[in-house]
């Protein structure tokens, strides 16, 4: 049998750098460093240093799966920006993976995937139902969520599981290791180029150092 593909995932939508490197279903190598910023600067190197010590270079790669948030801006865009080109230098796919879709890898579907948006507020979807993301909080969920037994895992968890009904959940896997197994799945289908998840417009002026432009 040939062997299993080899799937680079890596996530800065929040306040880390994370990556890992699969074969199949087996972790060769992952690691997260938590950074407010510095994202841009470390994800190449941290990159590099995941393959060494999976024994697996550039060229081996099957796929790459990147994280396209919602979550911080600049490091969406640090990450996707990253993932496109190196798509387009190795010809291997660029598969992007949401943080909803991450957090809820290996958990019981339906759940409540949550995630930071600052201000008491949450990003927040149903994963494993047909339903858009939303902006809310534990009093502000829809009706038809409030004691539904819903599971909930994420920013806030608990808060919000108390309002469904359900199990506050920790995710099954790193952020890193949830990306690349998903990115392997999909890896053979076709699919566009990852862009970045927004679910609502940037509340603060552009940085000095503008964040890298995401081609079309």
């Amino acid at each position: 049998m040939p062997p299993e593909p080899l799937v680079l995932g890596f996530d800065t939508s929040a306040a880390h750098c994370a990556a890992a490197l699969l074969c199949g279903e087996t972790v060769l190598s992952q690691r997260t460093e938590e950074m407010a910023k510095g994202q841009a600067e470390r994800l190449m190197p941290l990159l590099e240093q995941v393959l060494a010590e999976g024994g697996a270079a550039w060229g081996d790669l099957a796929a790459i799966g990147v994280g396209t948030g919602p979550g911080n801006f600049t490091g969406i865009r640090i990450a996707v920006s990253a993932a496109r080109g190196l798509a387009l230098a190795l010809s291997a796919p660029a598969i992007g993976v949401s943080a909803f879709e991450a957090l809820a890898e290996g958990l019981p579907r339906p759940v409540l995937a949550t995630v930071d948006a600052r201000r008491g507020l949450s990003y927040a979807q149903v994963v494993g139902q047909d339903t858009a993301p939303q902006q809310l909080s534990p009093d502000t969920l829809p009706a038809e969520l409030i004691d539904s037994g819903l599971d909930c895992t994420g920013h806030n968890a608990p808060a919000f599981a108390a309002v469904t009904g359900g199990r506050a959940l920790t995710p099954a896997l790193p952020v890193a290791v949830a990306i690349a197994r998903i990115a392997a799945r999909r890896g053979a289908a076709p699919a566009p180029r990852p862009t970045p998840f927004y679910i609502r417009g940037a509340d603060a002026a552009p940085a000095s150092d503008p964040p890298p432009v995401i081609l079309p």
